[in-house]
């Protein structure tokens, strides 16, 4: 008897005016490298509410083909990110509903989030978005479970991502769902980038203090930074400046907008990360010189702040062009 041939998966891509480029290639890239038993595995279709001439975020214009009647020969929908966030398309809006009420899997790219929660889709749904945006999607969908600081999010058969480069880790995990691991990171690999990576990784951001508003503590957070290495408390604190600990902790808030303890801690993971993006120090010494004390805790406050752990994050972010001799094991 004959081996079962796969049949091939039709993906529908959603270009809203202004159309992001750079979303537009990620699907056609990584999907049209899927091969199965020298079969395609996809077929990629980009579709538009108006087939013809689509502006881009980049000034040119693209000619899309196909109108949205394809979105109903499609197993997925995939809405490209848009320079128009807040006035999706009513007839892009028509045909999610349709597509999402046929049982079909929907994704987006970077901001295209906007134009599934406009059509209802992320109604109670967990969902992200590029972080530059998430705040303004909260706000006009305050319905939707925002999940700010991740790459990607599936909640049934509803997908979404967030900015730029996340968009190649959801469509490498749609590969792995639809064919398995082995097809995903071989796409991955002749597309030369990273493998699939969890969606529970945060968006790689900088997340700073709120700004400070007064100089009164200013001199005991340089001292502090200066020993982040010893086993500092809030009586340590409230002694360099002079004051009890009520008044530090009064006056810091003020100043810093956060307790002195929450501002010690992230001084701490700032210089943890520091260290592992530019030394070979072994987990404990890493630890041990930014306050934190062990590799355990190490770990654990870096997988809350970043979604990795710390060789995971020295093996993403490690500024030495080459291994050094003596490096540490995994931890």
């Amino acid at each position: 008897m004959p081996p079962e041939v796969l049949a091939m998966r039709r993906v529908a891509v959603v270009a809203p005016s202004p159309v992001s480029m750079f979303n537009l290639a990620i699907p056609e890239l990584l999907f049209g490298k899927v091969e199965i038993d020298g079969r395609p595995g996809y077929e990629v279709v980009i579709c538009a509410p108006e087939p013809g001439p689509v502006p881009t975020t980049g000034g040119l214009d693209l000619y899309v083909r196909h109108g949205l009647d394809v979105v109903r020969d499609a197993d997925t929908v995939l809405v490209a990110g848009t320079g128009l966030l807040y006035t999706a398309d009513p007839r892009t809006e028509a045909a999610l509903r349709e597509a999402a009420a046929a049982g079909k899997r929907i994704a987006s790219l970077c901001t295209g989030a906007f134009s599934l929660a406009q059509a209802g889709l992320l109604d109670g749904r967990r969902a992200t978005t590029y972080w530059g945006h998430a705040e303004e999607l909260r706000r006009r969908h305050p319905e939707v479970d925002l999940c700010g600081e991740v790459l990607y999010v599936q909640d049934g058969p509803v997908l979404t991502s967030s900015g730029y480069a996340a968009g190649i880790d959801l469509c490498l995990h749609l590969i792995r769902t639809d064919y398995g691991a082995a097809v995903a990171n071989e796409v991955a690999r002749l597309a030369l980038v990273a493998p699939v990576r969890p969606g529970g990784q945060t968006q790689f951001t900088q997340t700073p203090l709120p700004p400070e508003r007064g100089t009164v503590c200013a001199d005991t957070r340089g001292w502090a930074m200066r020993n982040l290495d010893k086993p500092l408390t809030l009586a340590d604190l409230a002694r360099h400046a002079g004051v009890s600990v009520r008044t530090l902790t009064r006056r810091f808030h003020a100043e810093s907008g956060v307790s002195p303890l929450q501002w010690l801690l992230h001084q701490r993971v700032e210089r943890a990360k520091e260290l592992l993006e530019t030394t070979t120090l072994p987990m404990d010494q890493v630890a041990r010189a930014c306050g934190l004390g062990t590799a355990d805790s190490l770990r654990g406050h870096l997988v809350r702040r970043t979604g990795l752990t710390p060789s995971a994050y020295r093996a993403q972010f490690s500024r030495l062009t080459a291994p050094q001799p003596g490096m540490e094991p995994a931890a």
